[in-house]
């Protein structure tokens, strides 16, 4: 008597079946046992399995169920900061909180003007409803250093570079000589005006190499490739950075760069580990920070950016420009602050207080 277990394999089903086989006249055949197990899979998700994709049934469950959590903390927020407007004589509940003109922008206009001037009290409020839309990305780029275990967070990096008018490398380099071994994260418009300070500066001495062409063709890449590119182009091999103290050395050869001649070998490591380093990191999170040094040394506030870009393009889209949460705080203070001056009778300090808690707190859930 043989046993035997046969499958079908299929990409939304498995039946099985265990049976006996008889090898002669008198043994007699029988199934055992047998069985099928069904996976109810979406026409997509049969498809993307049968293209050799991985499909997750619960990732696309969680992610509407995140969906839908984000939506409930937003009205949430909402309703709460409603009720706070009603509550202390702002609006009434038969207040129109939408655009009360013909002009679709006429909101952000208030938003911009509000750090500056006085701007009606229900128009104050529709800002604050505005603001309470978005949450704002919450900046986790610190670090400790080596002295107290305080933080230093990007801006603080990218104020001092601004004040000092140094680099990156510079600001690294003052720190190792120090012994304060940290690694902030830089901003990527710092890293990149640092690379065309070296750039230009290489140039002088290799102007058939350092090319326009070849710029273009190392944007984007990571260190490897850029290498590999470079050497491609130009036949150049990166300088072997070896040893103890290969981060002095690196940074010795980037700070030199900015100023002096460079063997060609080093020069071509500096750039590449510098290109490499604009590029190994988050795009967005690198957008978001760029916007956020905008606003600090243009002294905007997230509305006068905002109306900045109606102004210039009416037809570009909003919707997608994000800013940290801390800006938004910050521009909720300083209109707060100037509108107190118009209205001290109905924007009191307490009140303050309550209404950053409903403009925020329901977002860190």
């Amino acid at each position: 008597m043989k046993k035997i277990l046969g499958l079908d394999l299929g990409t939304t089903s498995i039946g099985w079946a265990l049976v006996n086989e008889g090898e002669n006249d008198s043994e007699k055949s029988s199934i055992v046992r047998l069985g099928v197990r069904v996976n109810p899979l979406t026409v997509d998700e049969k498809g993307s399995l049968e293209k050799g994709k991985a499909v997750t049934v619960n990732a696309e469950r969680a992610n509407k169920r995140g969906a839908r959590r984000n939506l409930q903390r937003y009205k949430l927020r909402r309703d709460n900061l409603k009720k706070l407007l009603i509550n202390n004589g702002l609006i009434n509940s038969d207040s129109p909180l939408y655009e009360c003109s013909n002009d679709r922008f006429a909101l952000y206009r208030y938003r911009a003007l509000a750090v500056t001037q006085q701007i009606p009290i229900q128009d104050f409020a529709r800002v604050l409803l505005m603001i309470n839309k978005k949450r704002g990305y919450k900046s986790m780029r610190k670090v400790n250093t080596d002295e107290d275990g305080a933080l230093v967070d990007g801006m603080d990096v990218a104020k001092i570079l601004f004040e000092r008018q140094i680099t990156p490398a510079q600001y690294l380099l003052d720190f190792y000589r120090k012994g304060k071994k940290i690694s902030p994260q830089f901003y990527r418009s710092d890293l990149l005006a640092e690379l065309d300070r070296i750039w230009t500066e290489q140039s002088k001495y290799y102007p058939e190499i350092l090319t326009a062409e070849l710029r273009n063709t190392i944007d984007g890449k990571n260190i490897s490739a850029c290498s590999r590119t470079f050497y491609a182009l130009t036949h150049i091999d990166t300088a072997k950075n070896s040893g103890k103290d290969r981060m002095l050395t690196a940074l010795t050869w980037r700070v030199d760069a900015l100023t002096k001649k460079l063997p060609k070998e080093e020069m071509a490591y500096v750039i590449c580990n510098l290109n490499g380093e604009i590029n190994g990191s988050s795009q967005q999170l690198n957008l978001i920070g760029d916007r956020s040094k905008v606003l600090f040394f243009n002294h905007q506030t997230i509305g006068q950016y905002l109306w900045k870009q109606i102004q210039e393009a009416p037809q570009r889209s909003l919707a997608k420009i994000i800013f940290y949460r801390q800006d938004y705080e910050d521009e909720f203070n300083l209109i707060w602050d100037k509108q107190a001056e118009y209205y001290p009778q109905l924007l009191t300090n307490n009140l303050t207080k309550v209404s950053q808690v409903n403009m925020y707190s329901l977002s860190d859930i």
